[in-house]
């Protein structure tokens, strides 16, 4: 039934999606950008993708974060594209995945305004994905009590604060303690919306949402080390899903260095590399005493979620799809950003660490 439904209102959009897919950056594409020697030989081949001349008005010389600019107003307009043509639910699945930059972004306002830095630069910096018609409001507060109010009052995320701190508790732990509580609330809201669509959305959707809950429960343990969270309130922060929920999490809640963290892991097979090679033997070092590590399991983290989202492509009449697009699109810029920036400083030792 699904199938005989679907494309009478999503059979267009998902046709142009796979369209946009095919225009991700290849492999041999990669290794031409690769042997760049200056931002004006990237920018030339670049010019041979679907990126076209989007450099082309850019007076050199083009800096990285320019690059990185250019590139996600690209994924926005694409982004936008889908959603103005699109219809319930592909609208409210849509919607959905912006909340995740709006969190990003408002906790971003919070913080600004904690430390009286002006709200309106700080605007500046948010992410384009993740604005909503009365984030100019948000720039009206002049303190962290107004802001919060308004944020609980006009914001799309106003039910995902109610279960958060006080403006009067806030400082820069309990700001990282509001993240990762809204965070949870979101993907728990996510994952019930979801489930609500059906089979095969949920079949798809279910997989990718349950890992972006343990990568934030795994990191949200080994950040925690050495710092002033009790285990009890990183227990709170953990989502209620995910292939570790609920033994897994238990666990993670009472770990005391990234060797117990290790331990958890190996309990799901997908995940038993993770922290191969870059264990601690300390309690209280923190993510800090293994640095390596930590940077090898953000690798793992993105190479797994790549590969869950190329998955997505394998089955039609889904929305997964335009969530593990715009995901691998993310992906791309990034090793985009990575690539223009070892070549700006002359580092092309790394320029494969892709």
């Amino acid at each position: 039934m699904e199938a005989l439904l679907f494309n009478a209102s999503g059979g267009y959009l998902e046709g142009v999606l796979r369209g946009f897919k095919a225009g991700l950056i290849t492999q041999s594409q990669y290794s031409n950008l690769t042997q760049c020697e200056t931002i004006d030989d990237f920018r030339m081949q670049l010019a041979a993708t679907d990126y076209g001349t989007f450099l082309a008005n850019e007076t050199p010389p083009i800096s990285t974060s320019t690059i990185a600019d250019r590139a996600t107003n690209k994924l926005v307009d694409e982004f936008n594209y889908i959603r103005s043509n699109s219809v319930q639910p592909l609208t409210k699945f849509l919607d959905y995945m912006t909340y995740a930059y709006m969190i990003d972004n408002v906790v971003l306002l919070i913080t600004g305004t904690l430390h009286e830095r002006d709200t309106h630069d700080l605007l500046e910096r948010c992410h384009p994905l993740g604005k909503f018609e009365t984030m100019a409001t948000l720039c009206v507060a002049t303190n962290v009590e107004e802001l919060y109010t308004t944020v609980l009052v006009e914001t799309p995320l106003a039910p995902y604060f109610r279960d958060c701190l006080s403006a009067q508790d806030l400082d820069d732990l309990n700001i990282e303690i509001i993240r990762n509580t809204l965070y949870r609330s979101y993907l728990e809201d996510f994952h019930a919306f979801v489930l609500s669509l059906g089979s095969p959305t949920s079949d798809i959707m279910s997989p990718l949402l349950s890992f972006e809950a343990d990568r934030r429960s795994i990191n949200i343990t080994i950040n925690s080390f050495g710092t002033g969270l009790s285990k009890d309130q990183r227990a709170k922060l953990f989502p209620s899903m995910g292939r570790l929920f609920p033994e897994g999490t238990s666990a993670l809640a009472r770990a005391d260095d990234v060797d117990q963290v290790k331990a958890v892991l190996d309990g799901v097979v997908e995940y038993r590399s993770f922290l191969e090679g870059g264990s601690s033997s300390g309690g209280g070092g923190g993510a800090g005493a293994n640095d390596g590590g930590v940077a090898s399991l953000e690798d793992h983290f993105f190479q797994y979620e790549v590969g869950l989202n190329k998955l997505a492509f394998l089955q039609q009449f889904q929305y997964g799809v335009f969530y593990s697009f715009f995901k691998l699109k993310e992906q791309e810029i990034r090793s985009l950003t990575w690539i223009a920036e070892c070549i700006a400083q002359d580092a092309k030792d790394r320029i494969n660490d892709l």
